[in-house]
């Protein structure tokens, strides 16, 4: 690349850093980890009163993930699960602690929101590539790539709290949730409405390809 090319391209990503910064609100931090995520995005649509307050009542719980179990099988399932889950992610986050802690995260709020751990993980490879400040080109934010409109209908309104992890995947899964209430239960719709281009086949087919990535049989 000439140098001519590189002082224009740099110019470029610094007049679109400026655009994003003045938009969201968000600390410059974000800009300088890894480059934007190249999802779609959820599309706006009108909420009933009765909707929206579910909605904002389902992520307005901060509760750290302490997940109980009525059997002590049941909790020794989840530690393999949690373990074999760690030793995939280990490529993409190499601090142990780190990786328990988004793992745990990631099943309490999946499960919490009558969703498969492995889908929401499937999602979030997809969606971000398991980069907590990733941005969209539409600017959609975080591993669940969640629009900032959610944040105003049934959020504080604070965009910038959408990079926080326990709120960004328990947003990606509330969001989840409500377009599979919405598309009757049909996974399919709900991933393409999700990404916000329902009918077509690509994001769907991505999601479910990833999630059978993150399935988990205990042995």
């Amino acid at each position: 690349m000439s140098p001519v090319l590189s002082r224009t391209g740099r110019a470029r990503r610094a007049v679109a850093a400026s655009a994003v910064l003045n938009t969201l609100r968000v600390s410059p931090l974000a800009l300088l980890l890894p480059a934007p995520a190249h999802a779609g995005a959820q599309v706006e649509e009108p909420l009933a009163n009765a909707v929206r307050t579910a909605l904002s009542a389902a992520v307005s719980d901060s509760a750290p993930p302490r997940p109980s179990f009525d059997t002590i099988e049941r909790r020794i399932a989840y530690l393999r699960w949690l373990g074999a889950m760690s030793e995939r992610l280990r490529k993409r986050e190499a601090e142990h602690l780190r990786r328990v802690e988004f793992l745990e995260t990631a099943w309490y709020e999946s499960t919490r929101a009558g969703l498969e751990p492995s889908l929401l993980l499937g999602l979030i490879q997809v969606e971000s590539g398991f980069r907590k400040y990733a941005i969209s080109p539409a600017g959609a934010l975080g591993y669940t790539q969640v629009m900032p409109f959610w944040a105003r209908l049934i959020g504080d309104g604070h965009v910038s709290r959408l990079f926080h992890m326990q709120t960004n995947l328990r947003f990606g899964c509330v969001i989840l949730r409500h377009y599979l209430d919405l598309e009757r239960g049909d996974l399919y719709m709900a991933l393409g409405r999700y990404n916000g281009s329902r009918g077509r086949p690509e994001y769907p087919n991505a999601v479910l390809a990833s999630q059978r990535l993150w399935g988990y049989k205990p042995t």
